[in-house]
């Protein structure tokens, strides 16, 4: 049994919903999965539950925020029969285009973080989705979604509050969709342990080059949340 995920081979579905809060893992499984799911891991506040999603079987596990702790949660995952990880969240959406609520697909996610470059054991590397999960997740956010849809590379940060304003400008300028904090991790593990990974988000804040930054209301966000949610559990179990 791993030590944060305290469950048995068999309690998770192969297919994994990954978002970083565990009540956004408990509003997954009670609003998107049929009736039925249930908990397999409590551990630390971690909130995971099995079930299924139009009948195939889907799980959804909480990973905290940041790459170390959610590098712990993909491993453990991996350990415990998972092959496919789909890590559903949010982003900062950068540069001209980019409006509130919209979908980032990440076809790639640069690592600003030092701790998918220290697992990958190089100095530098951009770790890539599973083409395929790109592929469907484009087509059904453009079929289902009334907000846009951006399929392109994104930015994984260590760094939530980031002192340097400068930083925004220089992931823009090398055609960054958004930032974040966790996709680094997930395709780097992913691409070590030879499995599917994809990284779907919605925009719940727009960053300026000049470092500012305008917030998405609450009410907005869930609007988002939900239709990016419908894809990514579809994306999940196809």
């Amino acid at each position: 049994m791993p030590i944060h995920l305290r469950a048995e081979p068999g309690d998770y579905a192969p297919n994994v919903l990954c978002p970083g809060d565990p009540l956004r893992a408990e509003y997954i499984a009670t609003t998107f999965f049929d009736p039925g799911a249930r908990q397999v891991n409590s551990e630390r506040g971690m909130l995971g539950f099995t079930g299924t999603f139009d009948g195939k079987p889907i799980s959804v596990q909480s990973t905290g925020m940041g790459c170390p702790s959610s590098g712990i949660v993909f491993e453990e995952l991996i350990m415990l029969g998972a092959t496919r990880l789909v890590r559903v969240g949010t982003c900062g959406g950068l540069g001209a285009g980019m409006a509130m609520g919209d979908t980032v697909v990440a076809v790639s996610a640069s690592s600003d973080d030092q701790t998918p470059l220290r697992y990958a054991g190089m100095d530098g590397y951009a770790p890539t989705a599973t083409f395929t999960l790109v592929e469907t997740a484009a087509r059904l956010s453009r079929e289902g979604s009334t907000g846009a849809v951006h399929v392109g590379p994104v930015v994984t940060s260590g760094l939530f509050y980031d002192p340097d304003p400068t930083t925004f400008a220089r992931w823009n300028r090398l055609g960054h969709l958004g930032v974040e904090m966790e996709a680094a991790m997930m395709y780097t593990v992913a691409a070590v342990k030879n499995i599917e990974a994809l990284a779907i988000m919605t925009v719940s804040d727009l960053l300026g080059e000049s470092g500012d930054t305008v917030r998405i209301s609450d009410e907005d966000l869930k609007a988002g949340v939900d239709r990016m949610m419908r894809i990514s559990c579809a994306v999940a179990v196809s």
